[in-house]
Order: C-alpha cells, then structure tokens, then sequence
C-alpha cells in the first residue's frame, strides 16, 4: 500500500458510504434524484441526541498510519517465527469476522467448528470459504512452535463461537460477547442464545489468562474487564425480575383496549425503562455506551427471562 492510499483510505471509506447510496435513493424514487417522500422522518443534526462521554478507560490505541485501529498482541514475531499466515482460526460464522478469508485464497488451512462449516455453507458466501479442518468440541493447534486450544463450550452470540486460548502467552479470545471498557452492541450484542451468553463470563474466567481479546471496538481487555461485564449483565437481570412483578400492566391495556400490540408495546418499554435506568446510573463513566444500549440488552435479557426461564410470564392454565 502506498503512502498516498494509506492516508486516503479513511476519507475514501467515508465517500463511498455517502455514494453507496445514491443508487438506493434512486431506487426509491424511481431513478429520480429527488426529495425522498419520508425526508422529515429523518432527524435533523441539531436535534439528534446527546450521549454521556466515552470515558478514556474505554478508548483503544489511535488509528495507526495505515488507517487501521488496532491492538496488537505479538506472538510469532516476538518468538523470531515467520508472520506468514497459515492457518485461519474462524471464530464464528459472521461475515464482520471472517468477509476477508477469501483474500487468501487457497493457500491457508481455514480451522472452525462443525457447526461454523454448516452455517457457510447455508450462506454460500464467496468471501468466507467453509473451513478445513473442523471439530465438535475441543481442538489444539500447533502452529509455528504456538500452541492454540479451540473449544466449544455451547451456543452463545451464535451456535458456532468459540474459545480461542492461547496458553503460552496468557491470552483467551472470544469475540462478540465482552466487548472490553464497553456495554454489548444493540440486543446483547444480537445474541442468538441469552442464556449462554450470560454463563459465558463464567467459563472465560475458568480459563487461566491475563489478556482478553473480544472482537470489537479496539480495546484490549483483562480479567477485571470480564468481572465488570459479569457485573453488569447481572445487574441488568436483578432489575429486570423486579420490573417484571413492579411494573402493573393495568393502565396500558385499559388505554389501548383490543389494539393488543399497543398495550404490550407500551408496558414492556415501561418494564425495560424501570429495569435499565438504575444500570445506566450506576454504569455511567464505567462502560461507554451505557446511555445507548442497556434499555436494548434489558429488553432481550425480559424476554428470555420470561420465555426461557419462565419468570414473569403471564399464563392462566
């Protein structure tokens, strides 16, 4: 990569993401570039919301020159072992973690979980070939002198996440669970399984490793990092059983009568209101995003509290 296409790349990302869509306002408006019909729908700059600062805490290392922003844990280099790329380790199926493993072409051996191979194959996405070399449960690779311990300990963000544990150099990747310094992205990071992705911090801290690699937002994180996210998922779930016997259904049924999506609407955005508020408070300068997410997370943390546990749930034989 030149110097001059190392310093455009971000301004280039940006531009593109505005062209990107031209083509679909054009779509819309039958190949017109004209005033969308739902313009005013779409809030004005001055009136978006304000949110609490991101606490310093949270912020990883400065985009480096290249345009990239990452932490970077040196394992081969450090060791005087050659940084070419082998082997890939797919921690789960998602496109955000492995959109580039096509870029390798065929000369890499791609290792995943049984279940990471059947879900690309479903999705017969170019980008992510399937992996080669596949397990069930537990699996360890020896790679330029490195030793790597793959496991699966059930289903959580999806059925195929896995633990990545590098023992030499105290280190256990698992992304898209705990995200270091930060709250969990939009609806417990879309977990596909609430109740195995609120034991996870349990089995991560099973593991013997001082640093943490979670995926998202830059930071590397460590053990206390891990008893803080655990902190917060169960704050999050003490508040939402007491919403659950708290918050009295009565007045948004009476309201809204037979229009039963109003009425549900409306009383669980009050469930989740009284269940997230204290967490925001209390998480406020501790985790960034606390403000943006947590009533998100409650709200899918209610349901499987109510449908999986059956807590809360409202059933009259």
């Amino acid at each position: 990569m030149s110097s001059t296409s190392a310093t455009n790349r971000r301004s280039f990302l940006a531009r593109g993401a505005a062209l990107a869509a031209v083509p679909a306002v054009a779509t819309l408006v039958g190949g017109a570039l004209a005033e969308p019909a739902f313009a005013d729908t779409v809030p004005a700059a001055d009136t978006l919301p304000d949110y609490a600062p991101i606490p310093p805490s949270a912020l990883g290392p400065a985009v480096n020159a290249q345009g990239y922003y990452v932490g970077r844990v040196q394992i081969a280099s450090a060791n005087g072992v050659s940084n070419k790329v082998t082997h890939i380790v797919y921690s789960h199926h998602h496109a955000d973690h492995l959109g580039a493993s096509s870029l390798f072409g065929g000369d890499v051996v791609r290792v995943g979980h049984v279940e990471t191979k059947r879900l690309l194959a479903r999705d017969n996405d170019p980008t992510r070939p399937v992996p080669d070399l596949t397990f069930a449960t537990h699996r360890t690779l020896r790679v330029g002198g490195e030793r790597i311990e793959l496991a699966w300990h059930g289903t959580n963000h999806t059925p195929d996440n896995i633990y990545v544990h590098f023992p030499d150099h105290d280190t256990l990747m698992l992304v898209d669970v705990n995200l270091p310094g930060w709250v969990p992205f939009a609806n417990f990071n879309i977990s596909e399984d609430v109740p195995g992705t609120i034991a996870v911090p349990g089995k991560a801290l099973a593991y013997p490793w001082k640093h943490f690699i979670g995926g998202h937002m830059g930071r590397l994180g460590t053990r206390d990092d891990m008893i803080v996210y655990q902190q917060y998922v169960t704050d999050i779930i003490d508040n939402v059983k007491k919403a659950l016997v708290t918050v009295d259904p009565t007045p948004f049924f009476t309201k809204y009568g037979n229009n039963v999506w109003a009425a549900v609407k409306t009383y669980q955005d009050a469930q989740v209101n009284y269940a997230a508020a204290p967490v925001i408070q209390k998480y406020t300068g501790v985790l960034a995003a606390a403000d943006v997410y947590t009533a998100s997370t409650a709200f899918i943390i209610l349901e499987s509290i109510r449908l999986d546990l059956g807590i809360g749930s409202q059933v009259h034989p």
